[in-house]
């Protein structure tokens, strides 16, 4: 009930001499709080629906996409990240991002949530609680180690999976967080675009997914044993979630119930379907039939694609993105990849790195002063695209860099990979004894 209002008793009909407290109808809001309910509840739905693509929809999405020996490892993996980023935002992970600090790193004024109460509000999100604005930063914290575990598949130890997402998380996601997102941050700064993610979550994870890939070495039996899917029904309803939850993730970084959320809800539909389709016609036309893995991989390309412009384009530069998503991301996916012999198990690098790139960059083109206060190149800013390239290249090279150390690290003291009796066997019984019976 909100502070300052008139209230009256009122008899409930069905029960002599009961009463309940009700606020009258002429009761008026608290004018002294900050927040506008409205935006609140906006995110609070947004945060509930970027936590949904990773519990269930990324678990799922994964699980399906491996062997059957490995589906609950898999699905395990997403759901052990979850709890962990979790903690470790709360810990230190959110005042490492988005307080200030540095160009970049953040400060410790937010180290354990010290200081965070019911009306403190962060400074780029004045209009909501703090408390939710932190929430619903950590679901994408959550989801970017997730992503990387599509990589490396079937074949890491669970206890290096826990220790690299960990110092993952606060070597590299943090930083390139702050100096996207963060107050003060070095590439904010300088002007990059990135209205939810395409650098800070999708590039940031599809590198170190590729880094992991090369460190780690092929799967037993890679390009010789059938490694088909165990279950494409998994997939297709996590790639379904994964749709849904996208435009929390898109139309929430409004962080207010907005035009501009209401223009990237529309942009992110549209780039999806065009990008599903555009896979769907490309691997029909190079190999004789439409696949449902193909569909789910062009979806999730186009939401990878459309993630830094969703706020700063509109529907027609929306549908060229999506349109270069998946038609280049399947080229990565199938024949990159093939050329390049890594095993990229479940195309995190060719769907995630490459379609957070050709979304950055195309930024960068597409952007609409109107729409985002920044010009692209097509309205005369032929300097944006040099900006989001030096984004770009900067996340490429510093997650590189420190993903590379930190596996090197893991792999000399703890080991990264099961041995090859275990893979062989799997991960469900060697790592967690159990498996899925039929």
């Amino acid at each position: 009930m909100q502070k300052g209002a008139k209230h009256q008793f009122l008899p409930v009909a069905s029960g002599i001499g009961a009463w309940i407290w009700l606020a009258s109808p002429l009761a008026q809001a608290d004018t002294t709080t900050p927040f506008n309910s409205g935006d609140t509840a906006w995110m609070l739905s947004s945060t509930a629906l970027v936590l949904l693509m990773t519990v269930p929809g990324l678990a799922l999405f994964y699980a399906g996409m491996v062997r059957k020996k490995n589906v609950l490892a898999t699905a395990a993996q997403s759901f052990a990240i979850t709890a962990l980023v979790s903690v470790l935002w709360m810990f230190i992970g959110y005042s490492l991002t988005f307080t200030s600090g540095n160009a970049f790193m953040g400060g410790l004024s937010r180290l354990f949530l010290n200081g965070m109460g019911l009306d403190s509000a962060n400074g780029l999100a004045p209009t909501i609680p703090e408390s939710v604005y932190m929430t619903f930063q950590m679901t994408f914290a959550i989801i970017t180690p997730a992503l990387i575990v599509g990589a490396f598949a079937e074949r890491m130890k669970f206890s290096a999976l826990l220790w690299f997402t960990g110092l993952w998380s606060l070597l590299v996601y943090a930083p390139i967080a702050h100096m996207v997102w963060g107050p003060g941050g070095w590439l904010a700064a300088d002007g990059v675009l990135d209205y939810a993610g395409g650098t800070v979550v999708h590039i940031n994870a599809g590198i170190a997914g590729l880094v992991a890939a090369l460190v780690m070495g092929k799967r037993i039996g890679y390009r010789h044993d059938a490694m088909h899917p165990n279950n494409l029904m998994y997939t297709l309803i996590g790639a379904s979630l994964l749709w849904v939850g996208w435009f929390g993730f898109n139309a929430g970084s409004a962080v207010a119930a907005s035009d501009r959320a209401g223009m990237a809800m529309s942009t992110t539909q549209i780039a999806t379907a065009v990008a599903t389709l555009s896979w769907m016609f490309a691997e029909w036309l190079a190999r004789g039939k439409p696949t449902v893995l193909g569909m789910t991989s062009g979806a999730v390309a186009g939401l990878v694609a459309i993630t830094p412009a969703s706020g700063f384009v509109g529907p027609m530069g929306a549908l060229w993105i999506g349109l270069a998503a998946g038609v280049i991301c399947f080229w990565a996916a199938v024949y990159l990849k093939n050329r390049l012999g890594y095993d990229d198990s479940l195309d995190a690098f060719g769907v995630h790195a490459i379609g957070g790139i050709i979304g950055a960059l195309l930024t960068g083109v597409f952007a609409v002063k109107a729409i985002g206060g920044t010009a692209g190149m097509l309205e005369g800013n032929t300097g944006q695209l040099l900006i989001q390239a030096t984004g770009v290249g900067v996340t490429i090279v510093y997650d590189a860099v420190v993903s590379f150390i930190i596996l090197k690290v893991i792999d000399w003291t703890l080991g990264l990979r099961v041995i090859g009796e275990q893979e062989r066997e799997g991960l469900d019984i060697t790592q967690h004894g159990e498996q899925v019976y039929e």
